[in-house]
């Protein structure tokens, strides 16, 4: 007599739960499905539905859409759908969020999903698009793909009068902690003239802060790249620029206004000895490396 474990039964009971083929199937392809815009910006989802089974069928495509808690109930994105249907899907203006489409088998349709981020977004701001396809001819046949998208803080210029950044600069800094503003840092580096950089995620509401600052011009438009200011924030060296054999003015201390050549250079102390030309005997002075001016070049 042949006698069933418990752990068998269990498995045939599993066995005969499953459901058998029906023919039926589906399968998505996509490109990177996690993405971060700077306000007001877009970006476009493509996919590829494809029927991959035996009989052609109807697909149910279905939207959830959740957005950040800030955000809830607001509907600031805007979502809208090309190749379901003849016409454009417009999720967010319509409301309707489940449609259906007839892929014949071994047919690929292309699914475009576009997303446009809030002009006047807060710091966390995000939007999940939970894509969910089901086979109409065998429901347990479906695929559900996410498309992640996040707002992301930009680097700003604000123009400004010549000679009046820092004084912007400061009235832009004050303003931003005296309220919730998208304002995260601002830089007023003293080689840059005529303008003011600032971190900002809500651009609309930066350019209502600049409108009432005294100097200060406007918001130029389009954002600035970290590659662009990289070299305002990685301090250069006191003794950069400067060559052995270079003709210099010095700029402060005690020599100031005389005229040497560039004798040494060290660059862990960030120090410069030269020689005086005017010097009766020829006398090396070490300086600062920022005490100096470069007026010719060594050739060669």
């Amino acid at each position: 007599m042949e006698v069933f474990r418990p752990e068998e039964e269990k498995e045939e009971e599993k066995k005969e739960e499953k459901p058998s083929p029906r023919g039926y199937g589906l399968s998505i392809s996509h490109d990177e499905l996690q993405r971060t815009l700077p306000s007001g910006a877009d970006t476009v989802y493509h996919l590829k539905l494809e029927n991959t089974g035996e009989y052609d069928d109807t697909y149910q495509i279905k939207l959830d859409l959740i957005f950040s808690e800030e955000e809830e109930g607001i509907m600031e994105w805007s979502i809208r759908v090309t190749g379901v249907g003849d016409e454009a899907w417009d999720v967010t203006l319509t409301g309707i969020t489940e449609k259906e489409v007839t892929v014949p088998k071994g047919m690929t349709i292309p699914v475009a999903v576009k997303v446009v981020a809030p002009r006047n977004p807060r710091y966390g701001s995000r939007s999940n698009i939970v894509l969910i396809v089901s086979s109409v001819g065998d429901p347990v046949v479906s695929e559900t793909v996410t498309l992640m998208t996040s707002v992301r803080q930009s680097i700003l210029a604000v123009k400004t009068s010549i000679g009046h950044e820092r004084s912007v600069a400061d009235m832009i800094a004050g303003r931003a902690k005296r309220a919730e503003t998208g304002i995260f840092s601002v830089l007023s580096p003293t080689t840059l003239r005529g303008y003011v950089l600032v971190e900002s995620i809500n651009p609309d509401y930066l350019e209502q802060i600049v409108k009432g600052i005294r100097r200060a011009r406007s918001v130029v438009k389009g954002e600035t790249s970290f590659e662009e200011i990289d070299h305002f924030l990685t301090p250069k060296p006191l003794v950069s620029g400067v060559m052995e054999g270079d003709i210099v003015e010095l700029v402060a201390g005690p020599f100031k206004g005389e005229k040497a050549r560039v004798q040494h250079i060290d660059e862990s102390k960030e120090e410069i000895t030269v020689e005086l030309f005017e010097s009766m005997v020829p006398i090396p002075v070490t300086v600062r490396g920022d005490h100096v001016r470069v007026l010719e070049k060594e050739e060669g």
